[in-house]
């Protein structure tokens, strides 16, 4: 199946929430900003580049994880699953779990397009034989499978430790939103970002090249776009905190001077040093990570770390 067909779930209710967050979140106090919008076609790119930084850990860490342990996760799940990924991105990580273990079918799910067409389609031809389906669709939402998946068993996948990016109540309601889209019967393979130092905590995400810090500015270029606004890209700046109280690394755009803007037609201003506070991500510890994965639905079975406890991948059945 060389070109998985492109299964669309956003649309004009994608751009009505884009504007409405937009808005809501510049007119809030402090500001802020939802992390799912980072992620247009060049957003998307951005971070890929962010994976492959010296300083950022989570990836390469995740990936040897994999690498080790997803012959296990075949034996526990047995064969015949739909697995279902949700952010999929690049899927750069999904050959190491489809390799080692024995799927019926693939569905990647992001919000992103044009981005997962890509994707998909490399994927697709490199696993000939398994069928892959691409669902443009944003899975804080309750997602419609393909028929693909049918009655198959389903192997949620859900790495990177996206679950970081969203406050404690928000991510147990998103755990449960996967075990209702994936029912009875269904697994869910994780990956989970330990709490660490700060010192190798905020050099992953303010690395030294500035790839990061292109990352989070290029929000401020798809509002102008999208939302016809008149931001002043130049007269911000990338901030990195790790806040221990709340165990987050917090990015925030700091106004480097006053400012005035327009988006979609409405007016806001920004002191020197104000910021849009424009993602979470939070660390975890063990027992943390099995508490919230219990208040979401899923009751954990098996989990690996790396050597140095930086980064965990958890297996967990749904409750």
């Amino acid at each position: 199946m060389a070109d998985p067909a492109l299964v669309r779930q956003t649309g004009d209710e994608a751009d009505a929430a884009f504007r409405e967050d937009i808005l809501n979140g510049l007119s809030s106090i402090p500001k802020t900003t939802p992390a799912r919008w980072f992620y247009d076609q060049r957003g998307s790119e951005l971070f890929e580049q962010i994976t492959d930084l010296p300083e950022y850990y989570p990836t390469r860490t995740e990936t040897a994880l994999l690498t080790a342990h997803c012959a296990e996760v075949g034996k526990v799940a047995g064969p015949g699953r739909a697995v279902i990924e949700f952010g999929a991105g690049s899927a750069a990580k999904t050959p190491h779990l489809l390799k080692r273990i024995d799927p019926a079918a693939y569905v990647a799910v992001d919000i992103s397009g044009d981005f997962l067409r890509e994707s998909t389609a490399a994927l697709a031809l490199d696993f000939p034989s398994l069928p892959v389906r691409a669902v443009e669709a944003d899975f804080t939402h309750p997602i419609e499978l393909p028929r693909l998946a049918g009655h198959l068993p389903r192997l949620g996948f859900f790495p990177g430790s996206t679950i970081g990016n969203f406050e404690a109540a928000v991510a147990v309601d998103l755990l449960r939103s996967f075990r209702r889209s994936l029912g009875d019967g269904a697994m869910l393979l994780i990956g989970i970002d330990r709490i660490k130092d700060p010192a190798v905590l905020i050099p992953a995400y303010d690395d030294a090249a500035g790839v990061t810090a292109q990352f989070n500015l290029n929000l401020l270029t798809r509002i102008n776009r999208e939302l016809d606004g008149t931001m002043p890209v130049e007269a911000f700046r990338h901030l990195v905190r790790w806040n221990d109280d709340a165990a987050r690394i917090e990015m925030h755009l700091q106004a480097a001077r006053d400012v005035d803007f327009t988006v979609a037609g409405k007016r806001f201003s920004m002191r020197e040093g104000e910021t849009i506070h424009s993602e979470n991500s939070h660390k975890y510890g063990v027992r943390d990570a099995r508490l919230l994965l219990r208040a979401g639905g899923w009751s954990p079975c098996r989990e690996w770390a790396d050597a140095d406890d930086m980064f965990s991948l958890i297996l967990a059945e749904a409750m």
